[in-house]
């Protein structure tokens, strides 16, 4: 089995996850909720703010990162199970997330004693990204 990669898709799918992260975190979604939860004030979060580039900068090579991956198990699910490209990113971004990141996160929550409320929103923003990375490179496939 070829695995054929579009390296536009992934690039577009990750900047996608970085424009929806920013909009999800933002005071117009779950921004003021977030910054709540993890006991931000308005000024240690913009003193926060301004050192994280660097962050965003790793983050946005984590999404390339997934990105990547999950081009390799949509092939899979397009070669065994015959899905459409749209199909096969659909299932295999919700499926990932399902099986590797959510429980990943549920772990580090129960561990962490972190708020549920902040994992929902957290783990909500994974699932979100990840379909969305999957109809992007469904759709550019």
């Amino acid at each position: 089995m070829e695995v054929t990669i579009n390296y536009l898709a992934v690039l577009i799918a990750a900047i996608a996850s970085m424009g929806l992260g920013f909009l999800w975190y933002s005071q117009y979604l779950f921004g003021k909720q977030w910054a709540a939860l993890k006991g931000y004030t308005d000024e240690n979060l913009k003193a926060a703010q301004k050192s994280m580039g660097p962050l965003y900068g790793l983050s946005f090579v984590l999404a390339l990162l997934t990105s990547y991956v999950l081009v390799h198990v949509m092939n899979l699910s397009q070669a065994f199970y015959g899905n459409t490209p749209l199909q096969a990113g659909i299932a295999s971004a919700f499926f990932m997330w399902l099986g590797f990141v959510m429980p990943t996160q549920v772990t580090a929550q129960i561990f962490g004693e972190k708020k549920w409320k902040l994992l929902a929103i957290d783990t909500g923003y994974q699932l979100a990204w990840m379909l969305l990375a999957g109809v992007i490179i469904g759709l550019m496939s």
